[in-house]
């Protein structure tokens, strides 16, 4: 980890209109060995709502300020197309050939599964061996490394009820690759030297404890997190996969924990800002998962709870997602130097249980308003 002192390598690199926030928290990543921020970078503005510039500076701060979990994707930035893809990583990259600080952080990516996205290898983006080490090779060039700390299946090969989907419709005659194969290509990864651990993104209870039986009985990698959405509009992850998380020792690790922007409250004002305005709520219409009615009363509550508190409301939900016990990292993205500033500030800020008894009546009266 970076030295908190002045007197830090990358000292010059810092942004001077900043304050370093307080003592950073580490919890276990998983059963790995390896322990990460309780805040953790999330990176997918990068190439697209940020320049190579800004991405820099965010890195350089969250690193002085005491994070060491870098989150990225091969399709990263978001929302991804063609011209775009892959610039997150390569921003990384950039990032760690000019710092050389590639042991101070535990780098994480993703390989995508399949989709729309006809330029990521023509749309089939199967989890087989193929796929995934044309993936992961492509990662590792971008980012400039020999290894990722801890690489992750970006969503389920197969068809099952995520990204805002709560309920499940079952195919019987789907084909996807069997998931002890697709563990077994990370094994072979893994045993190369080009990964070292594993984990899962929007998966469900089913697929996580697959993925945990098939380690256990079958002798392949383990897996060492979830990375599912989790918020104060979305907390979906609570009804099956929490328990899983604390008893088999497989956190969350949690993306959009903002909403989208949403629990900030600069989307609540009658004349929006320039940051609102360019904001991906307003840029992009695939971001709209949390402007139904219900969204927006639930919203305006917990905006109003952190008004009378005299907090500021991105920090109050931020600090509630810092505060779960099943939570491994809280992955934060921010488009300002001012954004990333207050939201890694969130670590100083605890619940109390009277204000967490307010904060479960809202979610009472709004139990899922943005899944």
């Amino acid at each position: 980890m970076a030295s908190s002192t002045a007197a830090t390598p990358h000292a010059s690199f810092l942004h001077p209109d900043f304050p370093k926030p307080a003592h950073m928290p580490l919890r276990p990543l998983g059963t790995s060995g390896l322990k990460v921020s309780l805040i953790g970078l999330g990176t997918m503005t990068w190439g697209d709502q940020n320049t190579e510039t800004e991405a820099h500076a965010q890195m350089d701060y969250a690193l002085d300020a005491g994070i060491n979990f870098w989150d990225a994707a091969e399709m990263y930035p978001v929302p991804p197309n063609a011209e775009t893809c892959g610039r997150t990583e390569q921003y990384i990259g950039s990032w760690l050939k000019s710092r050389q600080f590639r042991d101070k952080i535990i780098l994480a990516s993703k390989v995508a599964g399949p989709s729309g996205m006809t330029w990521i290898r023509e749309g089939k983006a199967r989890f087989d061996r193929q796929n995934m080490m044309a993936a992961l090779e492509g990662s590792l060039k971008r980012l400039q490394t020999d290894v990722i700390d801890l690489y992750q299946l970006h969503w389920p090969q197969r068809h099952t009820n995520y990204f805002g989907q709560l309920g499940y419709t079952h195919n019987p005659n789907e084909d996807f690759i069997p998931l002890a194969e697709t563990l077994a290509v990370l094994a072979d990864a893994q045993q190369a030297g080009k990964i070292r651990h594993i984990g899962v993104s929007n998966e469900t209870p089913w697929g996580v404890m697959q993925y945990l039986k098939l380690a256990e009985t079958q002798g392949l990698p383990r897996i060492h997190s979830i990375q599912n959405p989790y918020s104060l509009l979305n907390r979906s992850f609570e009804v099956g996969l929490a328990e899983i998380a604390m008893r088999e020792q497989c956190g969350l690790l949690a993306y959009s924990p903002m909403a989208f922007g949403w629990l900030s409250g600069k989307y609540h004002t009658p004349t929006l800002s320039d940051e609102a305005k360019n904001g991906r709520v307003q840029r992009w219409e695939s971001f709209n998962r949390y402007s139904n009615p219900e969204a927006y009363a639930a919203t305006q509550a917990y905006l109003d709870l952190a008004n009378e508190l005299g907090v500021r409301p991105a920090q109050l939900a931020l600090a509630y997602v810092n505060t779960r016990p099943f939570v491994t990292s809280n992955l934060i993205g921010a488009t300002s130097m001012d954004q990333l500033a207050e939201n890694i500030a969130s670590i100083s800020l605890g619940i109390s249980p009277e204000v967490n008894a307010r904060l479960e009546a809202i979610h009472k009266q709004y139990p899922y308003p943005a899944p």
